[in-house]
This record gives C-alpha cells, structure tokens and sequence, in this order.
C-alpha cells in the first residue's frame, strides 16, 4: 500500500499527487513510468513519473481524468492509500552530451516532459522549453518550466495566455531565429508529436518523441503497447517509451489509441454514477 502525501488539483480535469514510494524514487529517473492499481480489483494503467525526491522518498504522478481508473484515483484523498505502485518501468529519457534541447509539451504531456527539461538544466545544458494547451484554463507547471529553462514559449490555441498558436509555430520560428538543437524532445498528443516530427525532419533536427500506448504488464509480455518503429514492432514498456520521432508509424498509433475511447468513458460514467459525479 503507497500513501498519498500530496494532493493538487491542476486543472478541472488533471491532479497531481504525491506518492510515499522510497524504493522507487531511489531509483527513478526522467522519462520513466510506474503501474498502479487503485485498489485490488482495479485495472493496471501507466503513469509517467513526474519528478521524484530521493532524500524524501517520493513520486510524484500527474494524471488526466479520462477513464475508470483515473476517476477511481482522482477519489483517493491526501492520507489515504493506492494498491499496487509497481516501478521505475521503461528506459530512462537520454540526456548525457546534449548540450542544447528544445523540449516541446503538450497538454498533460507536459508532466512528462518537465523532469526531462529538469535534468537537463541541471547537467548545465541550454534547455528551450514550449508548451502548449487549448486555453489558459489547462496550462501546468508554468513556473515550474520557467525555472528549468533558459527560453520558454508558452502557447494557447485560442490566445487565451501566453502566445496565441501551437507548438509548432513557436519552434520553427525558434529554428528560423537561428537557434541549432542538438536535439529536440516532444512529448504530447500523438497528434502534435507527429507535426513536431514532421516539421523537424524537414530541418534535419534529431526528434526523440515519448510513447504511452495502452500498457497492462509493464515487461514486454503481453504485447498490449506495441508499435512500428522504423517498420520493426517495438514494445513501448520495455524498449521505450522514448523513441526516435522519425521512425514511427504515428497513424497506426493513432488508430489503436481511439481503440477503446468508446469503451473508456462508458466505463468512466459508471464510476461517475457510483459516486453521483457528472461526467465533464
């Protein structure tokens, strides 16, 4: 059982928390991920680690509410207890010789992208962060970015906060003003990641992207989070989740991801019902 030391709502549809897991943190790094289970008879589901504090022994998870299990979690209070909380998974985010990055966010994909830009601060590289959401009501860890950036752009799709635009806007204009990533990292919506992609390749930039498709065993054995890499399958738990951004087959991602949205919410609303909660 993991005690939840810390609860913050976010936004109206995403909570931070965190997690008493010491065995974990020790060992964690940025871009790897945990399993969880609610309670006994809960599904597995992942959830990248969002920062971590060795000396305190703590995880921090940062989730949107978009199903079951994620509304069971968000019910869970400051002093009450998770399942399972199984990790560090996956291979950690490589940041060792890189000397200038952009790190590009989008939405709560932004709780992973923060430890990354974190680290690579703090080994002393030039880190130019951009982050984007629909509107100022979901922007995430503004300040948080802000302190681990030497630039950052923050864009909102209706101009709402921020720069009016997407991510993609504010990193060609970067590229256009000169500026020569050794690499760019972008983790979001599969959509964005593949016009980040896209966009890169035509400036020859090295694209690392952050996949985390449906995952149920975390090891590789159920197959649950395959996809193409460069035409090989690839298992996002085991082999990633980072991947180079250039060789994935982000349509197929995309079709396999709408798989079970139907199936999601359904599930979603009868959590909702049991607690007399409308669903957003």
């Amino acid at each position: 059982m993991y005690k939840i030391l810390t609860k913050k709502i976010l936004n109206p549809t995403v909570t931070l928390m965190e997690v008493d897991a010491p065995m974990i943190a020790k060992k964690a790094e940025p871009g790897q991920f945990i399993i969880l289970r609610v309670d006994a008879e809960g599904e597995r589901i992942p959830l990248t680690i969002a920062d971590f504090d060795r000396e305190k022994g703590t995880i921090t998870i940062i989730f949107q509410i978009v199903g079951a299990t994620t509304e069971k979690l968000n019910h869970l209070e400051e002093g009450e207890f998770i399942h399972d909380f199984v990790g560090p998974l996956g291979v950690p985010s490589h940041t060792d010789g890189l000397k200038k990055v952009a790190v590009v966010g989008g939405g709560v994909g932004c709780a992973i992208a923060y430890p990354i830009a974190k680290k690579l601060h703090k080994l002393g590289a030039e880190v130019h962060s951009i982050v984007g959401f629909r509107n100022k009501d979901l922007v995430i860890l503004e300040d948080e970015f802000k302190a681990a950036s030497d630039v950052m752009k923050l864009m909102t799709d209706d101009g709402s906060y921020g720069e009016k635009g997407l991510v993609t806007n504010a990193l060609e204009q970067l590229i256009k003003d000169g500026n020569q990533y050794d690499e760019v990292i972008a983790i979001g919506p599969l959509i964005m990641m593949k016009f980040v992609c896209k966009l890169t390749k035509e400036y020859n930039i090295k694209t690392v992207v952050s996949m985390n498709p449906i995952m149920i065993d975390g090891t590789g054995m159920c197959g649950g989070c395959r996809l193409t890499v460069g035409g090989e399958t690839k298992f996002a738990c085991a082999d990633g989740p980072d991947f180079d951004g250039h060789l994935v087959d982000f349509d197929e991602a995309m079709e396999r991801g709408a798989m079970y949205k139907e199936f999601e919410g359904r599930k979603r609303e009868e959590v909702c019902n049991l607690y007399k909660k409308e669903v957003k």
